[in-house]
Order: C-alpha cells, then sequence, then structure tokens
C-alpha cells in the first residue's frame, strides 16, 4: 500500500508531516510506504536530520516544489499551480501510482483538484466532507462538514448513503443509524428542505433513519451519522472545536484553585480531533482524507490511518457497489 502525504500543507510543514509519517509507519504494517509530496531539497534535509529514526525503505519523495496557500481560489490556483503539492499527490492516485492521498493544506483546493482528477463516483452529484464529533457514547460521523453550503434534499440523501457505508467499514457499525439535524423530533419541523430530505430519507431502502436529532440530542449519542448541508455542519464543527478548548480550559483552571487531581488529558483525548486524524472527502473515485490546517504529528499519523482503513476495507469499491442501483444504466460506469 502507497499513501501519498502533502507535505507543503500544514502550517508548519513539513515538521508535522514528516513526523506523523513516522507515527503512522510505526502503527501500520510493513506493507505501507508513505510518499512525501513536496519539495525534495527540503524533504532530504530533514529526513538526514532524523537519521535512523526515519525508516528509508517506507519512505519515498515526490518533489513538488509549489504549494497552494489557503487564500488563493481553489480551482484557479488547481489549474495554475500543477506543480504543487495537492495537484501532484491527487494525479499520482488518478494515475495508479498510490492508493489514497492524505493533506492539511487548503480544503477548497484538495475538493478542486479531487473532482477535477478523480471525478465524483456515479450516483453523486456532491462529494462530501465527512468528519467525526466525540459522543458520550463513541463518535458521530457528521456529513456535510463545509463542501457543499447550498444543498437540495437528494443532496442529503447521497450524503447519508456514504455515511452508512463509511460508518460501516471504518467504524465497524453494521446497520448505522441515520439523523437528520433539525430544529425538532416531529417530520414537519424545519425548513422546507429539512421537511423534504425527512421524507426521502424515510422511504430509503436499506438506512435506518431515526428521524430528527436535535442540536443537544447529537453530544448524547442519538445517532452514528448526522446528516446536514455544509454550512449547518461547519458552523457545528467549529462551535464544537471551541467548546472543547472552553471545557479544558475550565479543568485547568479547577485543577490550580482546588488542588484535585483531574484527568485532564484523559478529557482531552476524548475531545481531540488528533485523536480522530483527518476528515474524509466521501464520494469522489479514489481515497481522500483531508486534516486541520494546524494539525500535530499525531492527527497527520491518525489520518494516514485512517486512509489505509480505507484502502484495506475497499471503501470506494463498497460505494461505488451501493450507489450503482440508483445509476441510471447508460450512466454507470
Amino acid at each position: 500500500m502507497r499513501i501519498a502525504l502533502d507535505a507543503l500543507g500544514s502550517d508548519r510543514a513539513p515538521h508535522p508531516e514528516i513526523e506523523g509519517a513516522l507515527l503512522a509507519l510505526a502503527g501500520e504494517a510493513d506493507d505501507l510506504t508513505v510518499v512525501l509530496v513536496g519539495d525534495r531539497e527540503q524533504l532530504e534535509i530533514e529526513l538526514d536530520r532524523l537519521g535512523e529514526a526515519a525508516p528509508r525503505s517506507r519512505i519515498e519523495i515526490m518533489h513538488a516544489p509549489d504549494r497552494i496557500l489557503p487564500g488563493e481560489s481553489p480551482a484557479t490556483a488547481v489549474r495554475r499551480r500543477p506543480d504543487s503539492s495537492i495537484v501532484t499527490g491527487i494525479r499520482l492516485q488518478k494515475e495508479g501510482e498510490v492508493d489514497a492521498f492524505v493533506s492539511a493544506g487548503s480544503t477548497g483546493a484538495v475538493m478542486a483538484a479531487s473532482l477535477i482528477f478523480l471525478r465524483p463516483l456515479p450516483g453523486v452529484d456532491r462529494p462530501a466532507i465527512g468528519t467525526l464529533l466525540p459522543t458520550s457514547v463513541g463518535a458521530t460521523l457528521m456529513l456535510d462538514a463545509g463542501a457543499n453550503v447550498d444543498c437540495k434534499p437528494r443532496h442529503l440523501q447521497q450524503f447519508a448513503r456514504l455515511g452508512h457505508i463509511y460508518a460501516q467499514d471504518l467504524m465497524g457499525i453494521a446497520s448505522p443509524r441515520i439523523g437528520l439535524l433539525n430544529i425538532g423530533e416531529e417530520p414537519e419541523k424545519g425548513d422546507e428542505l429539512s421537511v423534504e430530505t425527512h421524507a426521502l430519507l424515510s422511504a430509503s431502502a436499506g438506512l435506518d433513519f431515526v428521524g430528527n436529532v436535535e442540536g443537544r440530542e447529537i453530544i448524547r449519542g442519538a445517532c452514528d451519522v448526522l446528516v446536514c448541508d455544509g454550512f449547518v455542519g461547519n458552523v457545528l464543527l467549529k462551535f464544537y472545536e471551541s467548546v472543547a478548548e472552553f471545557i479544558i480550559d475550565l479543568l485547568r483552571k479547577e485543577t490550580d484553585r482546588t488542588g484535585a487531581e483531574i484527568d485532564v488529558a484523559g478529557a482531552f483525548r476524548v475531545l481531540d480531533y488528533a485523536e480522530y486524524g483527518g476528515a474524509p472527502l466521501l464520494g469522489v473515485n479514489g481515497v481522500i482524507v483531508i486534516c486541520h490546517g494546524a494539525s500535530p504529528p499525531k492527527a497527520i499519523g491518525n489520518a494516514v490511518g485512517v486512509a489505509a482503513r480505507a484502502v484495506r476495507s475497499r471503501m470506494v469499491h463498497h460505494v461505488a457497489r451501493e450507489l450503482a442501483r440508483d445509476v441510471p444504466p447508460e450512466s454507470a460506469p
């Protein structure tokens, strides 16, 4: 297995990427090779500095001297920067040179390059970003987390199918509970999008749709897959991240004030996004995992692990097979 890792993606690249690659290689089977995509000279210097700590037999370098910056127009940058680490890494997957691509770079650029080079799978109008939200009973996969701001009911139905398969293959849940984020439990609650989506999901064969889920029920583990549009999903994700930092700060202050022994580190592990790695881009013809720009090595390493599990489970093949029944015969691959 060969996984390409964008070595110019994160805010502090390439150090988190290189250290994250070493963590991933230490935790994965010997059949895994990480292909670092970035400036060859810079990466060679860093690897030489690590010496024997870097298993060079399992690390390769693909030269890509250019970098797409977060503020650039994604589609324009993808076309104007063919030697960027994002474009090069995704092209490697398109050409069959690697099995997956992981990046902490511009989310918009990763999305645009994936659509241009890998293309959506048949039956997918809009690929979605899935992200894991910690709950009291484990984790809930939420999608979309920001790729699609304006959605139609059929898009949310597709998100539900994508999440259903991801939860089966990578979370080990045989029959994932699908919930629709809404302001009330009743089917008629919410805006037109929510009401029509509820009706579609209720009639969707093969999905265990548990109905509308209110915001307060998410953290209680009301569902395994939470469906919403990208605008709402991104707001919820950012709020989740801020709450985690807020709670940890409260625990630290309480420890300082009382002197009581509180397992701050243990609580942080539940809330820390680094524990979950990156967010998969679901619905494209390839394995793409997107990381936070501020990802530490642990998050990068875990994201490579997510990509490896997706490849081993043949998740993309599973998605294509499940969605094929909804595609007209003339549109099938």
